[in-house]
This record gives C-alpha cells, structure tokens and sequence, in this order.
C-alpha cells in the first residue's frame, strides 16, 4: 500500500522548493560550489541597501535567508539581523556559520508570516532576496514584511521577471548550459513581473520606490545595479 501524499503546510512554503535547497546547505559557503552566483551577485545586493538605508545600528530582518550570506554582509556592516529561513539544515548551517565569523545574527526556522503576529511593527528594514519566486503565496510575503517594517521602514527585494530572455538565461542558460545553477532551481511560471510585484506592494499599504536592473556576468564573476529589468531585478518599498 502507497504511502498517502502529505497534506498542505500550514506555513506559505513548498516541501519540494524546501528539500531542493536544504539539500545544497553544506556547500552553501563554498564560492565554487552550487551556489556562486549568490556569492557574485551579494556585493551588489549589499551595495543597494546601503545606499537606501544607514545599516548601522539598524533593526533588520532578512527573509529567505538561505545560509546567511547576506544576513552576515549587513551584521559585518553593524545590522542587528535577525534572519528566517524554512529549510531546518539552512539554518543549522547559517549558525554554524557565526562561530567562523564571529558575527553576531539571529537565526530561526520561522515563516514571516508566523514572525509578523509575533513581532509586528519591529524592523527599520526587511530584504527578501531571491525568495518570493520560491514560494506558493508571494503576496502573503509581502503582507507580513507590511506588518514587520515600522512607518518610514524600507522593504528590499530581488526576484526574477517572467520573460522569455529570463527564461532564456536563468534557465536555458544557467542551468542547463553553463551548469552555473542546479537543475530545477528555478521555475519560470513563478517568476514575477515588476508590474505584478508593484501590485501586491500597494494591495500591502506600502509604496514602491525604485526599480532597478541586477545584471549578472558569469564571465567576469561580478554582478552590478542598472541596465535592464527583463532578467533580474531588485526593489525598494516604503512604508508610509
């Protein structure tokens, strides 16, 4: 007799999204490893939250956390972070992580929703980076990062614009050709598109400030701000 297939998760995650990524924790700080282009494209990440806030001393939540690449950069910059992720061995990983670095971020396996009825109003700032097209409800994200910011808090995000060149790159390309990505990283029906992203930010209460391009070159190893949005973008949003 077959097994019976798990029921729905209470929290706004996938199994399959979860299992896919915990399984690349052990090598998640390894710049050679699955997950270089995270490594590549950080610097540029962290350069666009410094410039539209003052991390220092700043209250930070960083959602999607991975392992803590990001969540480190921003305490290294003086950010008190605390971090979420929904994948058990990200997290073990992460804070395994603080006793290399020395740095001080506190991790926990929690659902932002779960951490905005816990903890509403207590964030100057919240990056979700390469997040929201990983989970089933983006929009219920976004809602919860609504309940966290305090008034005049900043909301940053990273995600991937549904366009055939995204498709084109980050799938055809990174996955399958280059090998930069595991296979099945991505999948192009959960990409979102700025103008789908400026919707849910509004139906949120929060007000979009700026659209910009992340362009990734694989050859060089760098990423940088500007150019195009039709393959990976960040956002900034307010919150009144």
């Amino acid at each position: 007799m077959s097994e019976p297939a798990p029921g729905p998760r209470e929290d706004n995650a996938s199994d399959a999204e979860l299992a896919k990524f915990g399984a690349l924790a052990r090598r998640w700080w390894d710049p050679a490893g699955p997950q270089r282009p995270l490594h590549e494209l950080n610097p540029a990440r962290l350069g666009y939250v410094a410039q539209r806030l003052s991390l220092h001393g700043a209250r930070v939540l960083d959602i999607g956390c991975g392992a803590g690449l990001l969540s480190e950069a921003m305490a290294r910059e003086g950010a008190r972070v605390t971090a979420l992720d929904l994948a058990p061995e990200l997290v073990e990983v992460a804070k395994l992580h603080l006793l290399e670095s020395g740095l001080d971020v506190d991790y926990r396996l929690q659902s932002a929703e779960a951490m905005a009825a816990e903890r509403p109003a207590s964030f100057d700032a919240i990056t979700c980076m390469e997040m929201l097209e990983h989970v089933p409800d983006p929009a219920s994200v976004l809602r919860a990062c609504a309940d966290l910011l305090v008034p005049g808090g900043r909301l940053v995000v990273s995600t991937l614009n549904r366009t055939p060149l995204a498709f084109a790159t980050a799938i055809v390309g990174a996955e399958y050709i280059a090998g930069l990505l595991p296979r099945g990283t991505h999948d192009y029906g959960s990409f979102i598109r700025p103008a789908e992203l400026g919707a849910w930010l509004r139906a949120a209460g929060l007000q979009l400030e700026d659209v910009s391009g992340l362009a990734y070159d694989p050859i060089r190893r760098s990423a940088r701000v500007g150019g195009g949005t039709s393959v990976n973008y960040l956002a900034c949003a307010v919150k009144p």
